[in-house]
């Protein structure tokens, strides 16, 4: 699931030209072209925590699939407004966006496969966290497909199922009624409009 979201991102981002590459995204704070720097720094940690197996000093998982992502609803810290004025200042400092896609394109292919080729009940560490590869694949799928829609783009529907699954235990329960799945991620993510008291579920 993982590799086809990977290259479902790599492909629609090559069918761009420079301008909407530079145009803005469903990310508020991001350009898509920024957007690209943001993913490739996930597929950078996915491959570090796929190579940092937790020891017998990191305990046991504290997070899973859906509590990892407390730490990144809207309203905790800063929002995450020091890494995306981050993001904006590195992504400048690519010359075009070939150089960023070429590193994007092998760089999440690496993760998509070490992801693959990793015992799933391993445990590993990222972020402070000790998690199941499992668990860490999850969250990388997640992101890869909010931000895929923040992309103008259209996720692999595997994807899209397991995000609204992972959203689902997020609320606890059914998410309510949307036109669509995409729909219903682009609300439970703040990137349209509901009245729903709980969302965002995540930023």
């Amino acid at each position: 699931m993982l590799q086809d979201l990977y290259a479902a991102f790599t492909t629609t981002l090559r069918t761009r030209g420079e301008e909407e590459l530079a145009g803005p995204s469903r990310a508020e704070a991001w350009t898509v072209r920024e957007l690209l720097l943001h993913q490739l720094l996930d597929a950078r940690r996915a491959l570090v925590a796929l190579a940092s197996p937790a020891g017998p000093d990191d305990g046991p998982p504290d997070v899973d699939a859906a509590t990892y992502w407390r730490a990144f609803r809207p309203d905790n810290g800063d929002g995450g407004e020091a890494h995306a004025r981050f993001v904006v200042r590195a992504a400048a400092a690519y010359d075009g966006t070939a150089g960023l896609l070429a590193e994007w394109d092998e760089t999440s292919g690496a993760a998509a496969r070490a992801a693959a080729a990793a015992d799933p009940d391993a445990l590993v560490t990222t972020q402070g966290h000790v998690l199941a590869v499992r668990d860490l694949v999850s969250t990388l799928v997640v992101e890869g497909t909010v931000h895929l829609l923040d992309a103008w783009g259209e996720p692999p529907a595997a994807a899209l199922d397991h995000t609204l699954a992972v959203l689902e235990r997020i609320h606890g329960g059914p998410l309510p009624p949307a036109a669509g799945p995409v729909e219903q991620v682009l609300q439970a993510t703040g990137r349209a409009p509901s009245d729903h008291a709980a969302y965002p579920l995540l930023g």
